[in-house]
């Protein structure tokens, strides 16, 4: 490790590969049964060790050093796994009996778009084409005035119609 700390890429290399047996062994102390999780929790010590290789002492023993990382990643992915397991469903089929909202809301996305140019077909052409560009496109009334080379009250106007019409249609549909 003192190789290493100066800079010798192939001690530090050689140190790696040694101390995953060793980690391997002080891991399964903690965790029992469980190979994929063990793998883990070994990755997880040795990118501790290369982030904190700085912090050993030459003058103290290197492998009380090292448990001391190992024991705490360990408890640390103990405790992580278990607020896990709290939060987790197991029950596949609630999961699949479970709606998928993302489909309700495109069917209602799809429904409100569908209403909605229902609504609009039934308006003239001049009154469609200002809501369209007012209230869909969110032109501003001089814009949208600007785009279709007419006045202001002109906008207005189809506007104040195209709403009136709109209001008549969706009262007789619900009578």
């Amino acid at each position: 490790m003192v190789r290493a700390q100066d800079g010798d890429q192939i001690a530090y290399a050689r140190l790696l590969k040694a101390i995953v047996p060793i980690i391997r062994g002080m891991v399964r102390r903690k965790i029992y049964h469980d190979d994929a999780f063990v793998e883990d929790v070994i990755q997880d010590v040795l990118l501790t060790v290369h982030r904190v290789r700085h912090t050993y002492d030459p003058a103290r023993p290197f492998l009380p050093w090292l448990a001391a990382i190992a024991s705490a990643r360990a408890i640390d992915a103990l405790r992580a796994r278990g607020r896990r397991q709290g939060w987790e469903v197991l029950d596949e089929e609630a999961v699949f009996a479970h709606p998928d909202g993302s489909i309700a809301e495109a069917h209602d996305t799809m429904a409100a778009h569908q209403q909605l140019d229902g609504m609009l077909s039934r308006l003239p052409d001049r009154q469609r084409r200002m809501v369209e560009l007012v209230h869909i496109s969110e032109l501003s009334l001089t814009e949208a005035a600007t785009a279709t080379s007419m006045t202001l009250s002109a906008v207005k106007s189809l506007l104040n119609r195209a709403f009136t019409t709109l209001r008549r249609n969706g009262n007789t549909d619900h009578e």
